[in-house]
């Protein structure tokens, strides 16, 4: 199955933004029920996001929520309210480890069997929006989680909880501490063998920036990208879809390959091993379905 490469927050107590997001041409949307839901309308939230999950759309795109942190005491609820066979998965903000993830998996074991619902809904946690959550990034390669999608991480939660007043450099690009945790994202969800999910870019009038910054993630292996705007969706897919250019010479790869018992063959004057198999196979899946 192909990763996703956009993900849309949707604010889950906004009827006008729900009915457009179903035009979106994002693979997934992200209905919100934490942070762009002020606290007194977190329960209006919950009945438009359910009553959406079970109306009939004319859209294409996985349907997630992003539910309220395990430790806001509003979580459970979350869960019991968006539970339908149209819930592709659930996003979980501010976790401390694969132990969070691990209790929202359990709670989904038994809120699917209650509903009558067939298991399925993937899970994918923000890994770095506290202090110790970075420190158990390596952890979730064993841990267990079969409905683990992959990781994402935030960069403003987490400066919050470290006091920080910037998480940029004068350059605009994330200072020491943000450029690490997102490294330590990528590798966790590699071990883990899982997708890794860039997080947003703040900037939504800056589309060739944020076409730059896509390119130099997917590059770096990561498989899609969180968009907080409409107008950034086409942006993230286009950078998170190979090029032709790079479909056709993946295509020469793996024939090069498979004409040949040999575990290395030349290519366009160059000498091309198992790595470079695996990464072209790993582009071809990322055309599947596009």
């Amino acid at each position: 199955m192909r990763p996703l490469r956009s993900f849309l927050f949707v604010p889950g107590d906004s009827e006008k933004k729900l009915a457009k997001a179903a035009q979106s041409p994002a693979d997934a949307l992200i209905l919100d029920l934490e942070d762009s839901v002020a606290q007194g309308r977190k329960e209006f939230a919950r009945g438009l996001v359910a009553a959406y999950l079970t109306a009939e759309q004319a859209t294409g795109a996985q349907l997630w929520v992003r539910i309220n942190p395990l430790t806001s005491g509003l979580a459970l609820r979350d869960l019991a309210t968006v539970i339908t066979d149209r819930l592709a998965g659930i996003m979980i903000p501010k976790v401390d480890g694969p132990a969070d993830v691990l209790a929202v998996s359990h709670y989904l074991d038994a809120l699917e069997v209650s509903a009558g619902v067939d298991g399925g809904a993937q899970l994918l946690p923000v890994a770095t929006e506290t202090a110790r959550s970075p420190f158990a990034l390596g952890e979730y390669s064993t841990a267990g989680l079969t409905r683990l999608y992959g990781l994402t991480w935030g960069a403003e939660d987490l400066s919050a909880d470290v006091g920080a007043t910037t998480n940029l450099g004068r350059d605009a690009r994330w200072t020491h501490t943000y450029q690490t945790v997102r490294s330590l994202t990528l590798l966790g969800a590699k071990a883990a063998g899982v997708q890794a999910v860039e997080t947003l870019y703040v900037d939504i009038a800056d589309r060739d920036g944020l076409s730059e910054d896509c390119r130099w993630a997917r590059s770096e292996g990561f498989s899609g990208r969180i968009a907080i705007h409409p107008a950034q969706v086409e942006t993230i897919n286009a950078a998170f879809t190979p090029t032709d250019a790079e479909v056709e010479f993946a295509r020469r790869v793996v024939a090069a390959f498979e004409s040949t018992v040999d575990g290395a063959v030349a290519l366009d004057g160059k000498m091309l091993d198992a790595p470079h198999l695996k990464q072209a196979r790993q582009v071809l899946t990322l055309t599947e379905g596009f």
